[in-house]
């Protein structure tokens, strides 16, 4: 899968790299509480449509690091439920490439420390909300259950960032 990341000080990482730098964070405080977060977010544009995900690895309380995915779609994507249908998409294909084998080196760092309050979670932000006026309340159900499908906590607005902030930034 040629997939390409980014972020501010890293343009064209393959996943592997993305891995082995979520990796060696956790490794630096393994005595920590992470969370492990992956979340979509889109915006239409004149004659395409941006998807972007992010992946963010988060210390509680003691910084983060994040990259991007970004993905044109050749058209314009009006139909809501279409939009976030593929938001989720692409959120489960990046959660997919932590493999069960990747998942267990994550762990492997943290379980000397679980004692001292060490942690991984992983999440799935999803762009949906259950806000009155939010037009996208009604897809809150069937996209949280296929964010728990993967096995992944699903989190929607407000509590959403990694798609509503982080991933939204750049769709620009």
């Amino acid at each position: 899968m040629g997939l390409s990341f980014q972020n501010l000080s890293r343009k064209h990482m393959t996943f592997p790299e993305v891995f082995q730098y979520i990796y060696s964070f956790i490794e630096k405080e393994p005595a920590s509480t992470y969370r492990l977060i992956i979340g979509t977010d889109s915006q239409v544009h004149g004659r395409h449509t941006r998807f972007v995900t992010g992946i963010v690895i988060r210390r509680e309380g003691k910084g983060a690091w994040g990259c991007i995915r970004k993905f044109d779609i050749p058209t314009r994507i009006e139909c809501l439920h279409s939009k976030i249908s593929i938001e989720t998409t692409l959120t489960e294909q990046i959660a997919q490439l932590f493999t069960p084998q990747r998942k267990r080196q994550l762990i492997n760092i943290i379980i000397p420390h679980i004692k001292e309050g060490s942690s991984l979670t992983i999440e799935g932000h999803i762009d949906v909300g259950q806000g009155e006026r939010n037009k996208t309340k009604v897809y809150v159900e069937e996209m949280v259950k296929r964010i728990e499908e993967h096995g992944m906590k699903p989190f929607i607005k407000p509590q959403s960032f990694v798609a509503s902030s982080y991933a939204n930034r750049y769709t620009k």
